[in-house]
């Protein structure tokens, strides 16, 4: 049944699918789906319009015009059907996959095991722990505490040819995408970390490129919910590899 009724508009040549406005939309009506924000169903947003003042590019507005109806219902079934999701995929990180051991270790690399390496780098690595992934890391590894912060986009460390060297030395990075990953719980990650590990400095290396400006937003908003103010510095890297701005953000 369509109604006349308040929903959410979004403007796709000024969405740059920095997935800001999920984490404010409760009924879980927003998802970014190639690239851009989406209503992923008419019945699920119910116009009130509580993501409108988190998109920094104004993407976002409400209309009047003919849809379903929102439906409460619909929206209780979306959220469990995602948290059993959720749920599910997280089961299957504690069954012993290499990928979330946690390790620290001091550089340069030693070698590892009986496995001889075909090559070693020139540069010795600075990477002192694993797991990189935001997703992987847990707000309790011991690596954290009172540690100065590295967290990059997945994509700097191709791009920037120094990044051990320049970037990383002295650091524990964490990596991801703002694009490709799910924000809400990026936000709850650093809300977590900040809460519990005495973080001592932040700095967020990204990319120039409009999908990469949602990384310093997510940890700042993190850093805001546990209330922890946190030097913070961004560093901006163009797609040639230079560095174009670095700047301190407002903790």
């Amino acid at each position: 049944m369509k109604v006349m009724r308040k929903i959410i508009e979004i403007d796709e040549e000024l969405c740059d699918g920095c997935g800001l406005c999920i984490p404010s939309c409760a009924e879980g009506a927003l998802q970014i789906i190639d690239g851009k924000a989406k209503l992923v169903g008419d019945k699920y947003c119910d116009g009130l319009g509580a993501c409108l003042g988190e998109c920094p590019n104004d993407a976002l507005k409400t209309v009047e015009r003919e849809v379903e109806a929102f439906d409460e219902e619909a929206v209780e079934e979306l959220l469990k059907s995602r948290e059993d999701e959720k749920k599910a995929g997280e089961a299957v990180l504690p069954c012993g996959c290499p990928s979330t051991l946690l390790q620290s270790f001091s550089p340069p690399l030693e070698p590892h095991g009986t496995i001889e390496p075909i090559s070693r780098p020139a540069m010795p690595s600075a990477l002192s722990h694993w797991p990189i992934q935001i997703n992987l890391v847990p707000p309790t590894a011991p690596f954290l505490k009172g540690a100065d912060l590295l967290v990059a986009a997945d994509c700097t460390s191709f791009t920037y040819p120094n990044f051990h060297a320049d970037f990383l030395k002295g650091k524990v990075l964490m990596v991801g995408c703002p694009k490709f990953d799910e924000v809400k719980a990026y936000i709850q990650k650093f809300a977590e970390i900040f809460s519990t590990a005495d973080i001592k400095s932040v700095t967020i290396a990204v990319i120039e490129v409009p999908c990469c400006q949602g990384l310093p937003m997510i940890v700042k908003k993190g850093m805001d919910i546990s209330g922890k103010k946190v030097p913070m510095e961004q560093v901006v890297i163009s797609t040639r590899g230079e560095v174009l701005k670095k700047e301190k953000l407002a903790a």
